[in-house]
């Protein structure tokens, strides 16, 4: 891998090995078919889809993708795993899914291709895990058209966080596989929030995202302290 490229090939090594369970709403990806629902509704009732030009960064097997087209937008997604993003173009055309297409490119070098070319650009449990989030953060901005909103989720960094995204979610309630998440990679609010300030990106919106082990519900909140998502918009 070009060692230019902001991505750490352990990573992509993990999620190309269940590329081919990506779609298995019962397999280690299940908690992305749960939460989807929720993050979809939230994109949505901010910056209404239907006939937006959207980029999923980090899309994998394009599980928002997918949604995001059915909604009515544009889509492209991209990502660094070529297994991953073959499974999502195997799906979209099982499924019959308009208006989405997949490339094999970064972040970076897309905001060097397209710059200002989105009304909505996505990044959602992306930026812990790659080696730079500020870098991503930066093309982000760059890829969106003034006006337009950048979408991020990922997880707090913090005692808590550990607890439920690490030990919890991978060793106790096996939700996801074990080794998924670098607790030393977790982002705070409070530096996410700078990254975007530092890119000029306004944030409009933080929302928290929670889990009910028993009840196995997720549901949005204004609890950050595990999961959260930010709603951005570049004036």
């Amino acid at each position: 891998m070009n060692p230019n490229v902001n991505a750490d090939p352990a990573e992509l090594a993990k999620f190309s090995d269940l590329a081919h369970r990506w779609w298995d709403p019962d397999s280690e990806f299940r908690p992305l078919h749960q939460i989807n629902p929720l993050r979809l509704d939230w994109i949505d009732g901010l910056a209404v889809l239907a006939g937006k030009e959207v980029l999923d960064i980090g899309c994998g097997g394009g599980i928002l993708s997918d949604s995001m087209a059915r909604k009515g937008a544009r889509v492209t997604g991209i990502d660094l795993s070529s297994k991953a993003l073959r499974v999502a173009q195997l799906h979209a055309l099982e499924a019959g899914t308009q208006n989405v297409s997949y490339q094999e490119i970064s972040a970076e070098a897309m905001a060097l291709e397209r710059p200002e070319a989105f009304d909505i650009v996505t990044c959602m449990e992306m930026l812990e895990h790659v080696p730079d989030p500020a870098s991503v953060v930066r093309a982000c901005a760059t890829l969106v058209k003034p006006g337009g909103w950048v979408f991020f989720s990922t997880l707090n960094r913090n005692a808590k966080a550990f607890l439920f995204a690490v030990l919890g979610a991978e060793y106790v309630l096996q939700l996801l596989p074990k080794g998924t998440h670098e607790y030393k990679k977790f982002i705070r609010p409070s530096e996410l929030a700078a990254y975007c300030r530092a890119e000029r990106l306004e944030l409009e919106q933080t929302r928290g995202m929670e889990y009910n082990p028993i009840t196995q519900r997720y549901w949005l909140s204004d609890d950050t302290s595990v999961n959260y998502l930010f709603a951005t918009r570049k004036p």
